[in-house]
């Protein structure tokens, strides 16, 4: 398990080679990456603050949750904070099991409680103005299957 919580950009390619390097236990792997969109131009840019250790202590306990819940052999959740552009990377979560629903299943998982639960705060600049933004109720509903 690996959880960064980090200003710099990442490599999806270089990640999932690492992830996966020498791993022949592995049936599937799960991964999501998740950009900065920019809403029919509305979105100039998006500022991520967070509690350093806080956020990072957060998220291995999420992770930790869905090893409980799935046979995971492996994850990995890099989260980017600071100022984003439209296009940058913001979120890499991958998962890893034998057998490829566990996996995304667990990715799913954690991509709904990042997006609603985590500790992260987003403010969004615009052509309007800014403003501090809160989870969607449609991300809300998706993530209230897991029962969290």
């Amino acid at each position: 398990m690996v959880v960064r919580v980090q200003a710099e950009d990442f490599d999806v390619g270089q990640e999932f080679a690492r992830f996966t390097q020498g791993r022949t236990d592995l049936g599937g792997v799960a991964l999501f990456a998740g950009l900065v969109r920019a809403d029919q131009g509305s979105v100039t840019a998006m500022t991520l603050e967070h509690y350093p250790g806080m956020t990072e202590r957060q998220l291995e306990a999420i992770e930790a949750e869905a090893r409980a819940r799935w046979p995971l052999d492996d994850a990995l959740i890099v989260h980017r904070v600071g100022r984003l552009l439209p296009g940058d990377r913001i979120v890499l979560v991958m998962t890893a099991s034998a057998h490829r629903q566990a996996s995304l299943d667990a990715c799913h998982f954690l991509i709904d409680w990042l997006k609603t639960k985590a500790p992260f705060w987003k403010f969004e600049e615009g052509s309007s103005g800014g403003k501090w933004v809160d989870a969607k109720e449609t991300d809300d509903e998706a993530a209230s299957r897991w029962g969290k």
